[in-house]
């Protein structure tokens, strides 16, 4: 491995700690780390653009949270470039490794003895007046919901073009396995076993009490058009980019071609990671 691209939370004086550590020990390696402009500011270190780590990195290090794992993971897809998360965060799902873990991490992940696992993403186009007006790649989830202050919404449903229902909710969750952990879970969908190829949605407070969440086959795709008028609807990807939705908006989601590319922790426990992290099974 030649390019080490390294992306990191802002602000986090830890950083720059690891960093100072970090750099070396990779030089030595015969690694050169293309540290992320915005974390090397006024440290000295030498940054680049991300723009420059997507095309240049043979791998990416991400060094923060769950929420700088899924911003890497949209930098990186196209490329399919291995990504190894350390957890600086709070909950660290799937920024699974500890930061006392990071060099024994970075050494099985240099000799190969580490799995790589391919996680599924979405792509979500958005539709106004017969034309793309975005487009957009995600890890963990679309989400259409509606702001505080206005009424419940109306989703006209088409799965593998197959009228389905209409939504009247709060909002609708469109989640790979990945992100079935994240707002999905809360929203009370189910736990989706990462690898697998598969969808789940998931209303958002519904107010009908019959639509529940439903898993789907991954290369199944879920068009949705926005009925309700005059109310404040937004569309959110990952839980940090979006857009307003206007009435008779459609929103196709499908299997993007793309994959995160994730290094795993040797000898890693899925199960072990719902217990620790979420108190899976605790009374």
């Amino acid at each position: 491995m030649k390019k080490l691209g390294i992306i990191c939370k802002p602000g986090r004086p830890e950083t720059i700690e690891i960093l100072r550590g970090l750099l070396p020990w990779l030089s030595e390696k015969g690694c050169e780390a293309l540290v992320d402009k915005a974390a090397a500011y006024g440290s000295g270190i030498t940054g680049y653009e991300r723009a420059e780590i997507a095309t240049a990195a043979d791998m990416v290090l991400v060094l923060g949270g769950d929420g700088t794992m899924l911003s890497a993971s949209r930098l990186v897809a196209e490329r399919g470039v291995p990504i190894l998360g350390v957890n600086l965060g709070s909950m660290g799902f799937i920024t699974e490794i500890n930061r006392e873990e990071l060099y024994a991490a970075l050494e099985n992940m240099f000799s190969g003895e580490c799995d790589l696992e391919d996680r599924l993403m979405l792509t979500a186009k958005v539709y106004r007046g017969g034309e793309i007006a975005a487009e957009y790649f995600v890890l963990n989830d679309v989400v259409i919901n509606k702001s505080a202050l206005a009424r419940i919404i109306d989703l006209d449903a088409f799965i593998h073009g197959t009228y389905v229902t209409t939504f009247k909710a709060d909002g609708l969750i469109i989640a790979t396995p990945t992100g079935s952990t994240a707002y999905s879970l809360s929203a009370g969908g189910p736990i989706i076993y990462p690898t697998l190829d598969s969808i789940v949605l998931t209303p958002i407070c519904s107010h009908t009490l019959t639509n529940r969440p439903i898993v789907l086959p991954g290369d199944f795709q879920v068009r949705l058009i926005l009925k309700t008028h005059s109310e404040d609807v937004f569309l959110t990807l990952d839980g940090q980019i979006g857009l307003p939705l206007m009435v008779n908006d459609v929103i196709e989601i499908e299997k993007s071609a793309f994959k995160t590319r994730l290094s795993m922790p040797c000898e890693r426990d899925y199960f072990k990671v719902l217990r620790n992290k979420l108190k899976w099974g605790e009374r």
